[in-house]
C-alpha cells in the first residue's frame, strides 16, 4: 500500500506520530491516591508502602526435614545407633537434647531442639524399638537446618512499594501479619459505545445491524490490568451524548469511546467533549491501524477533584484494541507507579510497508532457543475482528521505513 507523494505534508501537518502521541499521554497521567484493603482481597493491586519483616525469617532455628535430630559430635566420634529421647513436632514448644548420645524425632517447620545440630532425614535411617540407626556417612553442622534469619532479620525490607502483588506477595504479607495492606486505588473506568447500529450481545441483530463487541474488548484487555469497567451505549443523538456524558465524566475518573471520533456525520464526540470543556490534547496520529485516535483531559482540581481522563479509540476492532495497548496501558502503568514493560521479537519473515505511518502489525509468536520470533499475520484490515483471535501481539514498524527484513527486532505489543 502506498500514498501518492503530495499526502505526505497533509498528514504531517494534522496528525503527530506515535511517539509523540504517547509522550502527551505519559505527561498526563493522574493519581488515584491508596487505600487499605484486606490483604487477601490484594492480589494483582499495586503495593503502595514498604513491608518490613516483624521479626527475624525464620524466627527460629527451623527443621526443614522429617527425621531425627542429633548432635553432630557423637556422630563425629563414630556413634550410628541413637535411642530416642522424644517428638519435636512443629508447633510445639522447644524440647532439649537431655543427653548427646540420643536423638530427638524432629518434624518439619518444629524448632530446633536445643543441643542438637543436625538432622538426618527419615528415608536414611531405620528405626526399631525406640533406637534409630543411620544408614549414611554424610551428615553435616546444621544439615536439613533453616537457620533462624536466614532469609532476613528484624527490619530487613521484604517488599517495596510499586510491587504488583501476586501469590507470592500474598504469602509475605500473611507472614509478617500485614492483615490490612495500603495500595494504589482503581480509576473509576467507563467504556461508553455509540450508534444506532449495535444491538446488545443476546439480541439477533438486523441485516444492518451489529452486535456490540469493541466494549466488552476493552473490558477484557482492562481485565488483564486487573481493572474494572462500566460499560455504556449512547444512540447518535448528539443532545443525548451530551447529557450523558456529561454524567459519566462526574462520576468517572476515566472515560474510554470506541468509535464516533473519525470524520463521519454522526462521529459527534469530539465535538461533544470540546462542549463539555475536555480538553483535547490530539486527534488523529500517524499510525495504521489508529488514525482518527482522540485523547484528552478536563481538570477538576479546582473543585477538589481529579482530573478526567479520556480515550476516544476508533471503531474499528483493531484500531481500539491496538490503541489501548499501545496507549492506555503505559499511561496506567506510569499512573500508579509501576514500571512500565518493554519487550520486544525478531521478525520472522520480509515484510513490506509502503506509506508515511507506523503500521502494528498483526504477528504469531514463537519461541525458538530463547529467543521471541514473530510471524506476520494476513489480515483483512482494522474491521478484522476474528484476525485478533489468530494471532498473538502486534509489533510497531516505524513509519519512515517501507521494507522491513527478516531478523530485525522491533517492539512489541504482546496480548497472549
Amino acid at each position: 500500500m502506498s500514498f501518492p507523494r503530495e499526502w505526505e505534508s497533509t498528514y504531517k501537518t494534522k496528525m503527530i506520530t506515535s511517539t509523540k502521541a504517547l509522550e502527551i499521554i505519559l505527561n498526563s497521567t493522574a493519581n488515584f491516591g491508596t487505600e487499605s484493603i484486606p490483604f487477601i482481597e490484594s492480589t494483582g493491586r499495586i503495593l503502595k508502602e514498604n513491608v518490613i519483616a516483624d521479626r527475624d525469617f525464620p524466627p527460629f532455628d527451623r527443621v526443614s526435614m522429617d527425621g531425627v535430630a542429633i548432635d553432630i559430635d557423637a556422630f563425629n566420634q563414630g556413634q550410628r545407633q541413637f535411642k530416642i529421647e522424644g517428638i519435636q513436632a512443629a508447633g510445639s514448644p522447644q524440647l532439649t537434647l537431655r543427653n548427646p548420645k540420643n536423638c530427638i524425632e524432629a518434624m518439619t517447620g518444629a524448632v530446633l531442639p536445643k543441643k542438637a545440630n543436625a538432622v538426618i532425614q527419615y528415608e536414611l535411617t531405620d528405626i526399631q524399638n525406640g533406637i534409630v540407626t543411620l544408614n549414611t556417612n554424610d551428615v553435616k553442622f546444621y544439615k536439613n537446618i533453616h537457620k533462624k534469619g536466614l532469609d532476613g532479620t528484624k527490619g530487613t525490607p521484604l517488599l517495596s512499594q510499586n510491587t504488583v502483588i501476586s501469590a507470592a506477595e500474598i504469602g509475605v504479607l500473611a507472614t509478617v501479619g500485614k492483615a490490612q495492606v495500603i495500595v494504589a486505588k482503581q480509576p473509576k473506568i467507563c467504556i461508553i459505545s455509540t450508534g444506532d447500529e449495535l444491538v446488545e450481545v443476546n439480541q439477533t441483530p438486523l441485516p444492518h445491524q451489529i452486535r456490540r463487541s469493541n466494549v466488552f474488548t476493552l473490558v477484557a484487555l482492562l481485565k488483564r490490568l486487573n481493572l474494572k469497567a462500566d460499560t455504556l451505549h449512547i444512540k447518535d443523538d448528539k443532545t443525548l451524548l451530551k447529557q450523558k456524558i456529561e454524567t459519566t465524566l462526574n462520576n468517572y475518573d476515566v472515560l474510554m469511546f470506541s468509535g464516533a471520533v473519525s470524520k463521519g456525520k454522526f462521529d459527534f464526540i469530539p465535538d461533544v467533549l470540546d462542549s463539555l470543556g475536555v480538553k483535547k490534547l490530539f486527534h488523529r496520529v500517524k499510525q495504521k491501524p489508529g488514525k482518527p485516535f482522540w485523547f484528552g483531559t478536563k481538570s477538576h482540581t479546582e473543585r477538589g477533584r481529579s482530573t478526567k481522563t479520556v480515550f476516544a479509540f476508533p471503531g474499528n476492532p483493531v484500531s481500539t484494541f491496538v490503541s489501548c495497548l499501545k496507549y492506555f496501558y503505559p499511561w496506567y502503568y506510569k499512573s500508579v507507579g509501576v514500571a512500565i514493560p518493554v519487550e520486544t521479537a525478531i521478525l520472522a519473515s520480509d515484510f513490506e510497508f509502503k506509506s508515511p505511518l507506523t503500521y502494528f502489525l498483526q504477528v504469531k509468536l514463537e519461541t525458538k532457543d530463547g529467543y521471541t520470533y514473530a510471524h506476520p499475520v494476513t489480515g483483512n484490515g482494522s474491521g478484522d475482528l476474528a484476525n485478533l483471535a489468530v494471532a498473538d501481539a502486534f509489533i510497531e514498524l516505524p513509519g519512515d521505513e517501507t521494507l522491513f527484513k527478516k531478523g530485525r527486532v522491533f517492539p512489541l505489543l504482546k496480548y497472549r
